[in-house]
């Protein structure tokens, strides 16, 4: 049985994890939309020492695929940060969005740029590199582009093992890619996927929005992301609205028992 829980808030992630009945809790270390460095939470070393299993969410400002060099060399000092911080709390990895380019540049810019990251970062934890929703210009909305960025940073990390992929229904959907079979799709391309972002999306397919919802209450039939689960194999996160964090989590537990 695989674990499920939930993003929580960082004030208190073990209580809100109690409250939820979840296993496993996603939260940021500081302000998911600043590039002020990482926050640890108070109850550090409550966390490090639960059983409740910890994924931390980068910020989402960070864009190491960008040409920018105000964007890019601020993301990856915050990047490493983050990663360095997740790891003392015990976290068992950190996902972060792929990024994107400006509209016109040459994607290969930004496969490179994730390239040099993993040449000169190191890893204590892994990086879980998350597919997203929207953006014309991005590096992780559609699989054929995931497969050029997993090249990159597998033939340039120091220690590949260390590079890990996050699966989000929500997003998948939004981004046009059919769910029927992803995983399988996925699995082609990363050889592994270590956590499911389980998200009903607000939005109709392939309309780039990234908007959740919780199961059952959106657009995706709640079938195919249980067989996603399934399939997958990996901790389950559910990102939902919080008044039906718990109610999503009793829905996964049943139908996955």
């Amino acid at each position: 049985m695989v674990r499920i829980g939930a993003h929580v808030d960082q004030d208190d992630p073990l209580a809100h994890a109690a409250a939820r009945e979840a296993e496993v809790v996603q939260f940021f270390l500081g302000d998911p939309q600043g590039f002020k460095g990482p926050v640890m939470p108070e109850s550090a070393d409550a966390i490090r020492d639960s059983d409740v299993q910890v994924f931390v969410h980068a910020p989402y400002l960070i864009n190491v695929a960008t040409t920018n060099n105000r964007i890019r060399i601020p993301s990856r000092k915050l990047l490493e940060g983050q990663l360095k911080a997740a790891a003392e709390i015990g976290a068992t990895g950190l996902i972060v969005h792929g990024g994107h380019l400006n509209k016109g540049e040459d994607p290969q810019k930004g496969f490179d740029n994730w390239g040099k990251v993993f040449e000169r970062m190191d890893c204590p934890i892994p990086v879980l590199i998350e597919n997203t929703a929207g953006g014309d210009n991005a590096m992780t909305r559609h699989l054929d582009t995931i497969a050029r960025l997993w090249d990159a940073v597998t033939s340039k990390a120091r220690e590949p093992e260390k590079i890990g992929f996050c699966l989000d229904t929500c997003h998948a959907h939004a981004a046009g890619e059919d769910l029927e079979g992803i995983v399988d799709r996925v699995m082609a391309i990363t050889g592994r996927i270590d956590l499911v972002h389980c998200n009903d999306s607000r939005d109709a397919f392939d309309s780039g929005a990234d908007r959740h919802t919780n199961l059952g209450h959106g657009q995706i039939d709640p079938e195919l992301i249980l067989e996603i689960c399934r399939q997958a194999g990996a901790p389950i996160v559910v990102e939902t609205p919080g008044d039906g964090q718990a109610e999503d989590i009793a829905f996964l537990r049943k139908n996955l028992s």
